[in-house]
């Protein structure tokens, strides 16, 4: 539960007559409301509000939870005097300081009291009297503060002004509750608001006057613990949500900028290793143990998505590794295939990556191949990196510790010359997942294809420091592991 929630929970509890005991010597409030009729009809008299229409009796339909005997269910505008606001002509408006302060909308809101508005109306049209509640009628509908001195009000606001004794923070805490009621009953494209009609009929609860006053003295002694709440619930979720996600996001970041660990000149550079891996897959080429491939498009400077130490080179991952996809013997579960034991043929799926990948590498497979299932499936040898490519597990990927046959919903990013560290590479797929999802393409079943994979850019540091950046990410996750415990 938030501090926001357990704000509104006080309150609901409140303005159910739940929050404290009802007195009998404290009266009724149908007494309150005989005393706020008869002031209306004074103040009508002398001038000072207009009579108002005749509000609809209410229904017990209408009604949405019990109060207790002693309170009484209103119109709002029954309770109290209910102003909509209008906008003075514009060429009244000013940054003078002769003029009577004007407000449009929430813009100078507090969490109570309404701040100084930097705008004044030498032509004010409707007035929000002090110790009035300013409710929003337009978006963001429902907001209230109070406004301790006479202001002019524009149509983004409306006053509610308490009668016969009601305190103005009793009115600010009843209306804070109808926040969510007022926005479902909003209408409008270009500007969501509600009417005056809306807000006059509005069904409230009112409690004996005494009873008022004590209400708000109980919720004003709570605020103060659940601000204390707030402040621990903040940090706890700050730890156990925002703190492992975004500073592994963060770090990851640091790493593939060259910003985890120093660059050292006798380490040599990514381009030396990136020509050293050329040279060792053209042997590779020459000798048919890898094929050769089509060459793919240059890198241009508006490819790179930041800048690197310069001793690092923006590669493709096609330009250095071998892209295979997966593939399924059918049909799926023959016994021609698949057998009931345990066999040299282990069979990987996404669902082994995510029961049996510990830290990264996975160990052990659910099902596994006959020799007839594994002729016609892709081989993928131990130490290489699998990845999903289809589906909602796009992108999710673990490095091999023992070698098997994938389906057709893996690629497997081979790693021919082992001069990239498999643990790099990993962690280079845990930074670019988010990035590789937004790639998707296709309708009925979005994936990612080979030709995107193998033109995927990758940041490339010499070999020494990707071990290096690998050892320094493994210390840095388990510190923050054990401070999130």
């Amino acid at each position: 539960m938030t501090a926001q929630d357990l704000k509104n929970s006080v309150l609901q509890r409140a303005m159910q007559g739940k929050l404290v005991e009802q007195r009998a010597e404290e009266g009724t409030a149908k007494e309150l409301i005989d005393q706020i009729r008869i002031e209306k009809e004074n103040l009508i008299k002398e001038g000072k509000i207009r009579k108002e229409k005749i509000l609809p009796k209410i229904v017990d339909e209408e009604i949405p939870f019990e109060i207790p005997e002693s309170w009484e269910w209103v119109r709002l505008e029954t309770a109290f005097v209910v102003e909509m606001g209008q906008s003075p002509d514009g060429n009244s408006v000013s940054e003078s300081a002769n003029g009577m302060e004007f407000h449009q909308g929430k813009v100078f809101f507090s969490e109570k009291i309404i701040k100084h508005s930097n705008q004044t109306t030498s032509a004010p049209t409707k007035i929000a009297e002090s110790n009035s509640v300013l409710l929003c009628v337009r978006a963001p509908v429902g907001k209230v503060n109070i406004t301790d001195r006479k202001l002019c009000i524009g149509r983004g606001l409306c006053a509610i002004k308490p009668l016969a004794g009601m305190t103005v923070e009793f009115a600010f805490y009843l209306l804070e509750t109808y926040e969510k009621i007022f926005v479902k009953k909003a209408t409008g494209t270009t500007f969501v608001a509600i009417t005056a009609e809306v807000v006059k009929k509005q069904l409230v609860p009112i409690p004996p006057l005494a009873e008022q006053k004590r209400i708000v003295a109980k919720i004003e002694e709570l605020l103060p613990y659940i601000e204390k709440y707030d402040k621990a619930y903040s940090k706890l979720t700050v730890c156990n949500k925002k703190f492992p996600e975004d500073m592994q996001k963060s770090i990851l970041q640091y790493a593939m900028q060259g910003k985890l660990v120093e660059q050292r000149a006798e380490e040599g550079t990514g381009e030396e290793l990136y020509c050293q891996i050329q040279a060792q897959k053209e042997k590779l080429i020459q000798s048919g143990i890898i094929k050769r491939e089509k060459p793919l498009p240059k890198i241009t400077e508006e490819d790179k998505p930041f800048d690197i130490p310069a001793s690092w080179k923006w590669v493709k991952i096609g330009d250095i590794f071998t892209v295979i996809r997966g593939s399924s013997p059918r049909p799926k579960g023959s016994p021609l295939y698949w057998s009931d034991k345990k066999t040299d043929y282990n069979w990987i799926t996404i669902k082994d990556i995510s029961v049996f990948c510990k830290e990264g590498v996975l160990s052990q497979t659910i099902e596994y191949l006959t020799q007839k299932g594994a002729e016609l499936s892709t081989y993928v040898g131990e130490d290489e990196l699998i990845i999903a490519v289809s589906g909602s597990t796009t992108g999710k990927h673990c490095v091999l510790g023992i070698s098997g046959y994938i389906y057709d919903g893996l690629a497997a990013i081979l790693n021919p010359t082992k001069m990239i560290s498999s643990s790099y590479l990993s962690l280079f797929f845990d930074w670019v997942y988010e990035k590789l999802n937004a790639q998707k393409v296709g309708s009925a079943f979005p994936n990612i294809n080979t030709d995107i994979l193998k033109n995927t850019l990758m940041p490339l540091p010499p070999l020494q420091e990707q071990i290096r950046i690998v050892n320094e990410m493994k210390k840095i996750t388990s510190y923050c592991l054990q401070l999130i415990r």
